[in-house]
């Protein structure tokens, strides 16, 4: 569990430089680009060079660490039971049945009447 937390840790990181290094680059918009000095360290072309190579690192980076996570969180949640207490056509239980929320024996027998829809119920039409 903790190389999980690890590495989410480091993703968020990478995530964060790479929308940093995007922002930088000049675009044809505009953009946030930052504007380059030729006279400086690097030429103007060196810098888009290297933001450009910069950003496909970390964007295979990004792609590596979101497999990887993927395949983490599989081994993590393997033995889960899908919960269907939501689930729309399950009865709700009569209050009136008895403190364990049991139905009566008559009902027990018979199947469970599929409830009308409700008017209200926007998903009403979709369910059939």
């Amino acid at each position: 569990m903790s190389l999980f937390i690890f590495l989410t840790v480091v993703q968020a990181l990478v995530a964060a430089a790479l929308v940093g290094v995007i922002l930088m680059q000049r675009s044809e918009g505009g953009g946030l680009g930052v504007g380059g000095n030729p006279s400086g360290l690097m030429s103007a072309r060196g810098a888009a060079d290297f933001l450009t190579r910069s950003t496909a690192i970390l964007a295979t980076l990004f792609v590596i660490l979101s497999i990887v996570l993927a395949a983490l969180a599989v081994d993590f949640s393997s033995g889960r039971e899908i919960d269907t207490s939501l689930e729309r056509g399950v009865p709700a239980a009569d209050p009136l049945a008895g403190a364990a929320g049991q139905t009566a024996p008559a009902e027990q027998d018979a199947a469970p009447a599929e409830a009308p829809p409700a008017a209200d119920d926007p998903l009403a039409g979709a369910a059939k």
